[in-house]
């Protein structure tokens, strides 16, 4: 990607090392992601719930109270990096939305270690990226990179960049209102894998968004390169829900999958991408 010297974004807080919320070790741990991937698969259960549910059981504080010297932490290339995407995300989104009922509020990304406390609840590295609605904050621990690239096979700038696009695209949904009705509609579900099948729907509508900011990064600010979409879509493919499943336990539980198959997920991120048009995103209505 050709994003050196582009314009940072200020909206992002780095906590790394400043204990995150203050009682790390609660909750799921850091044993990696990975883990908590398998049990949200296995039971059916999406992340963020499982954010609630750790804030209910260990009275976790509702947000980020730094500790340690006060020392920020080092300046890094990765954190330009991110710092340069989100920026990207906030220009295409602030456009996109310019003539729509609802304009586009620029969100937070918080960079943080081990763990950390948002309004979502307490959590762990091992949850991976999330967004938080509540507070309109995207919360990343970049070690997730590493794990996407030796893990899951999907290295590149590129596919750390749709990481990050993905999370925007969901603080997109929760502008529209979209997060809120699905989550009522979940609460109406007749059974888990209805409600389910609703989280599905988000994030493959994530991805797809994620794809139509990256349409504009290419034709508007000629960030992409030659590959650079491949290894996006090798990304998304490589964090299908069946494909996690096939490698973590051997077989699949359809049912149980709560973000979409590595077809689906590739197949929307693939339409945003060729449309930039998020209106095309209506995973929902197909």
């Amino acid at each position: 990607m050709r994003w050196e010297g582009r314009r940072e974004s200020s909206n992002v807080e780095d906590v790394r090392g400043s204990g995150g919320g203050g009682r790390r070790g609660l909750g799921i741990g850091c044993g990696g992601m990975v883990l908590v991937i398998i049990f949200a698969l296995v039971t059916g259960r999406n992340p963020l719930q499982l954010l609630q549910t750790i804030q209910e059981t260990q009275g976790a504080p509702s947000a980020t109270v730094p500790s340690g010297d006060g020392t920020p932490p080092p300046e890094d290339q990765e954190g330009k990096f991110v710092r340069t995407v989100l920026a990207s995300t906030e220009d295409v989104w602030t456009k996109l939305l310019a003539n729509s009922r609802t304009p586009y509020e620029l969100p937070h990304l918080v960079r943080f270690s081990g763990s950390i406390a948002s309004q979502c609840g307490m959590a762990s590295a091992a949850v991976g990226p999330f967004y938080c609605p509540a507070d309109q904050k995207v919360y990343l621990d970049t070690e997730f990179f590493q794990e996407l690239a030796q893990r899951f096979g999907a290295p590149g700038e590129f596919a750390e960049a749709y990481v990050v696009a993905h999370e925007i695209g969901h603080h997109v949904q929760n502008l529209l209102g979209i997060d809120s009705q699905v989550r009522q509609a979940q609460e109406r579900a007749r059974d888990e894998a209805e409600a389910n099948e609703l989280s599905v729907r988000m994030e493959l509508q994530a991805d797809c968004l994620a794809g139509v900011w990256a349409y504009h990064a290419d034709h508007d600010d000629q960030m992409i390169e030659p590959g650079d979409f491949e290894s996006g879509l090798k990304a998304a493919q490589s964090i299908g829900d069946d494909e996690i499943q096939k490698q973590t336990q051997g077989y699949v539980v359809p049912e149980s999958f709560t973000h979409g198959t590595a077809a689906q997920r590739t197949e929307w991120l693939r339409r945003g991408l060729k449309s930039g048009d998020y209106n095309d995103c209506d995973t929902f209505g197909r």
